[in-house]
């Protein structure tokens, strides 16, 4: 008697194997392999989603041979556009209205070969195509028992060859149990283990785009940690290990390396419900980490906003404490040549060495901030640096505070930092927003009639006469002008 688990993932199935029947994509690309005599054989990722009830605009194909001139008469016949992927892989990928097919030949064989070859079990499932279009007996074609991984949620490698085959399936596997809940069973951590100095083999390109859908997870933090058990976190981000064993002051309860895996998971409470940790910002919260991929690098900037701490640790007698000063910047640049070797791109990069540089900021308004001494001139200056950043800014912030438990960490601090954040929001849509959609009071022309020469007391007089615009101190263009002649 078949599992009920199992047979809900069959039923699951059959209806998205049935939805996909009328594709015409995949008839004409039927009728091209027909005439080629070859076989063409959903697999991997596909049948894995569609026995989870998912549906999948991309599709993964595995073809015997001739893939490349199959998919290029697809592409021809459909009029849709083919993507040379990798000639000596033998894979390619045809895209038309909005569909992804990807076509690869099999690296064995036979079909049962290909699929032994592959990285989990559940990922070895195929079915013919025929059968998809109703021209064969219908089957799953499972040689490796990934359906009934499937069914119990088991993350079960094929075989410890293929981790260093190809190394990228260590960190796959993490991917996998963060995206979908899967439990990676105990033989196959005990092989990931075994293989993980293999992994520096993994280009970078390939490391970038796998780590990306791990940090975008709800729940990567987890896997995270379970890399670090099998000593596969280090070698994707080597310079995490000079954290190791760094002791902080009477804020923090964990040691440098502790606190910035602990932030990772308490961002993700943060990302989780931010509507319980702020008030008027919790909505721009929602709206910044639905933007891809701001989640991964919220969670990147959490990983690395103190790995400048080792380098610049000191340790004070009066009163007995360390200290970590400017090890923003030098965060900064640790993380800097991290996404040089990860290849992420010039905004990646931008958006978290941002985060990096600006972290400490609320935290060094907040004593004035309890004591309602901050001034709008020195709240503004913070809300213009951290643009577009400003929510993502304060999420992090958020998840430092509560991931130090420190026994000199004021009770409140959450709550006045919370508060904090509001009171930048509110800046930002009352006082910086407004003023930036009306002309500026004072241009360069006004300051070259005064008599001055450009440079960079230029930049420094007209920032003075925003920032007093901030405080109401100045309104108007004659106002402006004697705020400048005064300052001359």
């Amino acid at each position: 008697m078949v599992p009920l688990a199992t047979r809900i993932l069959l039923d699951n199935l059959d209806q998205g194997l049935s939805n996909l029947a009328g594709r015409p994509s995949l008839v004409a690309l039927g009728q091209l392999a027909a005439a080629r005599s070859l076989g063409v054989y959903l697999v991997g990722g596909s049948v894995r989603e569609l026995a989870l009830g998912r549906a999948t605009q991309d599709l993964d194909l595995a073809v015997p041979a001739q893939t490349l001139e199959l998919a290029r008469d697809l592409a021809g016949a459909l009029g849709g556009t083919y993507v040379l992927l990798d000639e000596a892989e033998r894979t390619a990928r045809v895209v038309w209205q909005g569909e992804i097919l990807d076509l690869a030949e099999f690296r064995a064989p036979t079909l049962e070969g290909d699929l032994a070859g592959r990285d989990f079990t559940l990922n070895a499932l195929a079915v013919d195509l025929n059968s998809v279009l109703g021209q064969g007996p219908a089957g799953l074609i499972d040689p490796c028992g990934g359906l009934p991984d499937l069914a119990r949620g088991w993350l079960r490698m094929v075989a410890a060859q293929n981790f260093h085959d190809d190394p990228l399936r260590l960190l796959r596997a993490y991917r996998f149990a963060a995206t979908h809940g899967f439990q990676i069973t105990p033989e196959t951590t005990a092989a990931i283990r075994r293989a993980a100095p293999e992994f520096s083999r993994v280009a970078a390109e390939r490391v970038h785009q796998e780590l990306f859908l791990l940090l975008a997870a709800p729940s990567a933090a987890p896997g995270l940690g379970a890399m670090e058990a099998v000593g596969l976190l280090g070698r994707v981000f080597p310079e995490l290990d000079d954290m190791k064993g760094v002791e902080q002051n009477g804020y923090h309860h964990l040691d440098v390396y502790g606190h910035s895996l602990a932030t990772v998971a308490e961002i993700e409470k943060v990302l989780a419900a931010p509507a319980a940790y702020f008030g008027e910002l919790a909505a721009e919260v929602v709206r910044y980490a639905h933007q891809p991929p701001k989640t991964a690098l919220l969670k990147l900037a959490a990983l690395f906003h103190d790995a400048g701490k080792p380098q610049v640790q000191e340790r004070r007698s009066h009163p007995e404490r360390y200290t970590f000063y400017d090890h923003e910047k030098v965060g900064l640049e640790i993380f800097s040549r991290v996404a040089s070797r990860l290849r992420c791109s010039q905004a990646e990069t931008r958006t978290v060495t941002s985060l990096i540089q600006m972290h400490m900021r609320p935290f060094l308004l907040l004593p004035a901030f309890r004591e309602r001494e901050l001034s709008f001139r020195a709240l503004g200056r913070l809300v213009r640096a951290a643009r577009p950043e400003l929510p993502g800014l304060f999420a992090l912030a958020m998840a430092d505070s509560l991931a130090g438990q420190g026994p000199l960490k004021p009770a409140d601090s959450e709550a006045v930092l919370a508060d904090l954040a509001d009171a930048a929001y509110q800046f930002l849509k009352e006082r910086l927003e407004p003023q930036e959609r009306h002309p500026k009071l004072l241009s360069g022309h006004d300051l070259l009639r005064l008599g001055l020469t450009p440079g960079p007391q230029f930049r420094q007089l007209l920032t003075a006469v925003e920032e007093a615009q901030w405080e109401g101190m100045v309104q108007t263009r004659e106002e402006a002008l004697a705020m400048v002649r005064r300052l001359l």
